[in-house]
């Protein structure tokens, strides 16, 4: 969307009559990859030194350090560097790519990352034809994300690179670019194992963007837009504009900065709307100016009418564009108080976040808009209006989905500082680049309107310690030096944090699982602002129930599974009910963050480790092959390879938890949701309690037509239980009332056996741009109509016209069927299968599912150039 900008903002300027110098071309398509052994290449990085080698690539993010006049022990690439290897014996892929995804699930490997080999040494090489006719300018290599410790070579000589797999970076390619040529771009990964507490992926894993200029030309994430004062009928705001001069001479520039509107989707519409103009003497290399510019009639940022505006920022040389560059922006005002919580634009707004990691589901780390921008939507429907980039700088597109679409962000920085969670994690390169990362982070993020805190870390070993709050104060100051307009955060799980001192290094202070020092924070820290930074935590798996219904919330096993009654979690956390009572109490409080929004891949507590207990086995076979397992082995195996918390799971499909969220998050919504199904044949005449989850303020239940009663909320109360039900085959249905009036129902019925499926897709039109993806979701049925939830049928999918299939999933959380298989089996009655438009292919796309003793199902959609 940023490059449409940048043409967008081409077209306008050219229109006045001066071509624009500067290009921004996507490197993704045509690179070759081979995922290869260490030994065979003739490198020795010291990880621990790295900065002195990877600043020499053109970033200049130390401030109060200094950069290494010269560089020593620069890496050798060995052959797979050198610009005659022939690399045409490698495989031919586009970016972004996760090798780790691609499998296969390994049971030997940690649960905690997935199963799946995400970690090794891999090489990147890219074929760069250069126009004769660029001589002359400067050429920039960004890249915006790859797993990890990236190192650079263009046409076998060494350009740079970074280490920090999260980090977005730029590596200068002038010196080494040849006009004219066949140009070689090669980039070493090398992911170490035991570096990441969940799955982290590997691999070229973002976009990757070629950049022209000329000499003179915009730095990199060169401007930086604030609001300074919103006033009845005007905005005032400062653009800071950084110009980098690589000319040989000190000359003078105009800089004009011209604001437009933007559309729903990013684009540019309508006239200038407002404009500053100055006149600049280059007398350095770098050069810093400031533009005031004041917009009549503004039209304010905020989560129901994201309104975005571009400062389009154009340098003149004698009358003649040689540079432009967009600025997306948004305008509002917001403050975190200690009295009411959270402020947008001058009205009380309760955080109702959710923590995100950044997979994808199936399609593993490799970013792609479509599955982001369809994550958001499910979680908008639920009532989200907040997102905790969790534990690290997201993609840039994801934040540009969050500004368009009216979510508030707290963007994360790292999980770990100075003191090792994991032996190989970024402990291992704080100390040397927790400046340069931060900074980088906060420059390439700062213009987001979606964005209302920097959080500096999660969690930190440090939190208790004198060390700890030294850093956390180091970090505040860089905080404020890169962007004194938004607070700094943390997310703290140490009860002493928060009256230790460290609750003073940060601006806004985030509580991780502490409900119960709510109250205390607001009578001894009452000058400190805070919120649940990570909440809940609580754990299930979609469609799974567990009898008889335990309180006990360490309880709710089934086998490797975890029941959905929602009352279930790990000691340090609790059911969601618990945190909405210490939020209703805390009024300061500014909101919650859930841990998590989706499944991930990774961390999936309670099952992370080898299990011995065999209580842990309720289903009588799978309890048998544990025995025997236990008798060979001395342990159990543990298949599971992504996370409980999601609210929703790895496939995107809601679990019931979704709509205790929704009752409060989404209040004027008539909505009501009963849980479980009820297919529980064998059952009969035993307790099977229902609950139900509405917006209303009471409900009647009916099984088979007779009511067992209405019952009301009280003031603390979530959720409506009956948990007195004996089961018995038919139709449960509940009736819910808001202030006596009927508001809303729901009805679940036992279903017979399964003959049917039925196919959605989640769109009707996508992209013919060899990106754009196609979600459809296939539901078991009986010959009613009727959804049966414990259905685990073989799925077989095929597809003809403009798309290939990609991915696979059920939801499933101990499945080790390959996502990229074109089959898997139904869990709890759904699956989901991903297709992939082909690139400049319109047409049908005719998607088959078929299944074993059923009629086979299509569902039909077009691809549009």
């Amino acid at each position: 969307m940023k490059y449409l900008l940048l043409l967008v903002a081409a077209v306008l300027v050219a229109a006045c009559g001066a071509p624009v110098k500067r290009e921004r071309i996507s490197l993704n398509e045509g690179w070759q990859f081979s995922l290869v052994d260490s030994s065979e290449i003739n490198t020795s990085l010291n990880y621990s030194g790295i900065k002195n080698w990877v600043l020499q690539s053109g970033n200049d993010f130390i401030v109060d350090g200094e950069k290494p006049a010269s560089v020593q022990g620069v890496p050798d690439g060995g052959k797979f560097a050198a610009a005659a290897f022939d690399d045409s014996g490698w495989r031919t892929l586009n970016l972004p790519h996760d090798w780790g995804i691609e499998g296969p699930f390994v049971q030997e490997y940690a649960g905690e990352t997935a199963k799946l080999p995400w970690f090794g040494v891999a090489w990147y090489r890219k074929h760069l034809q250069v126009d004769k006719n660029d001589a002359g300018k400067r050429f920039y290599l960004d890249v915006d994300g790859a797993m990890s410790y990236a190192t650079v070579w263009c046409n076998g000589e060494f350009a740079g690179g970074w280490p920090y797999g999260y980090a977005s970076f730029r590596i200068d390619l002038t010196p080494f670019i040849k006009p004219g040529e066949d140009n070689v771009i090669a980039i070493r990964l090398d992911n170490p194992d035991n570096s990441s507490r969940w799955y982290p992926g590997g691999g070229i894993y973002r976009n990757v963007w070629l950049v022209k200029t000329g000499q003179i030309h915009v730095g990199q994430w060169g401007t930086f837009v604030t609001t300074k004062e919103i006033a009845d009928n005007s905005a005032h705001l400062n653009i800071a504009v950084d110009i980098d001069n690589h000319s040989d001479s000190k000359t003078s520039v105009e800089v004009k900065s011209d604001i437009y509107m933007l559309d729903a989707e990013g684009n540019i519409v309508g006239g200038i709307v407002a404009s500053a103009q100055s006149k600049v003497d280059l007398l350095e290399k770098k050069t810093a100016l400031n533009q005031e510019i004041t917009i009549d009639s503004p039209r304010i940022w905020n989560i129901e009418s994201p309104n975005m505006y571009a400062a389009v920022t154009t340098i003149s040389k004698n009358g003649n564009s040689i540079d432009s560059y967009t600025t997306p922006f948004g305008i509002k005002s917001f403050a975190f108080t200690t009295d009411d919580g959270f402020h947008l634009n001058g009205r009380r707004v309760r955080l109702q976040g959710v923590c995100m990691h950044h997979d994808l589901g199936a399609l593993g780390a490799a970013f792609n808009l479509r599955a982001q921008q369809r994550q958001l939507e499910i979680l908008k429907e639920m009532g989200v209006n907040a997102i905790r980039t969790s534990h690290n700088p997201p993609a840039p597109e994801m934040l540009d989905l969050c500004d368009r679409m009216g979510f508030l962000v707290i963007d994360e920085f790292v999980d770990t500082w100075a003191s090792p969670k994991k032996p190989n994690g970024y402990a291992v390169l704080f100390h040397d680049w927790h400046e340069p990362d931060l900074r980088a982070f906060m420059r390439r993020d700062r213009n987001h309107p979606s964005i209302i805190a920097w959080s500096t870390g999660n969690e930190v070993v440090e939190q208790w310690s004198d060390e700890g709050r030294r850093i956390s104060q180091r970090l505040t100051d860089i905080v404020h030096q890169e962007d004194p307009s938004r607070p700094s955060t943390i997310g703290s799980d140490n009860p002493q944090a928060p009256f230790n001192g460290l609750e003073r290094t940060v601006d806004v202070f985030g509580f991780n699982y502490k409900t119960y020092l709510y109250d205390q924070f607001s009578a001894e820290r009452s000058d400190i602002p805070f919120y649940g930074s990570e909440t809940a935590s609580c754990i299930s798996t979609r469609g799974e129930y567990l009898f008889p219904v335990g309180e006990d919330k360490s309880g709710g096993k089934i086998g490797f599974h975890m029941s959905s009654y929602d009352l279930y979690a790990p000691g340090w956390a609790s059911k969601p009910d618990v945190e909405f009572e210490a939020q209703d109490r805390a009024k300061a409080d500014a909101g919650e963050f859930v841990w998590t929004g989706f499944d991930y891949l990774g961390e999936p507590t309670p099952f992370t480790h080898d299990m011995t207990v065999l209580t842990n086995y309720h289903n009588p076979v799978e309890k048998a092959k544990a025995e025997q397992a236990l008798k060979e082995m001395g342990k159990i195996s543990v298949p599971s390879r992504s996370s409980y918390f999601g609210i929703v799971d790895l496939a995107g499909f809601k679990k019931d938890r979704f709509y205790i969220y929704q009752a409060r998050w989404r209040s004027d919504l008539p909505m009501a949701h009963i849980l479980p199904h009820w297919n529980w044949e064998g059952r009969e005449g035993q307790i099977t309690p229902v609950h139900v989850y509405t917006s209303g303020d009471a409900a009647e239940l009916f099984v088979n037509g007779k009511s067992l009663g209405m019952k009301t909320k009280g003031e603390y109360d979530y959720r409506l239980r009956w948990d007195d039900v004996k089961y018995q085959p038919g139709e449960v249905k509940v009736v819910a009332y808001r202030n006596g009036e009927k508001w809303a129902e729901d009805m679940v019925r036992t279903a017979g056996k399964a003959t049917q499926l039925e196919a959605t897709a989640d769109r009707q039109l996508v992209k013919a741009d060899g990106y754009d993806l196609i979600y459809v979701t296939v539901r078991v049925l009986d010959a009613d109509g009727n959804f049966v939830p414990k259905a685990n049928n073989l799925v077989n999918f095929s597809v003809t016209g403009p798309a290939v299939i990609v991915a696979t999933d059920n939801g499933d959380p101990t499945s080790h069927e390959l996502f990229q298989n074109k089959h898997i089996k139904a869990f709890n009655g759904m699956c989901l299968v991903i297709m992939r438009s082909e690139k400049g292919r319109a047409g049908d796309i005719l998607l088959k599912a078929e299944s074993e003793g059923m009629e086979a199902v299509a569902v039909k959609v077009q691809s549009a150039l």
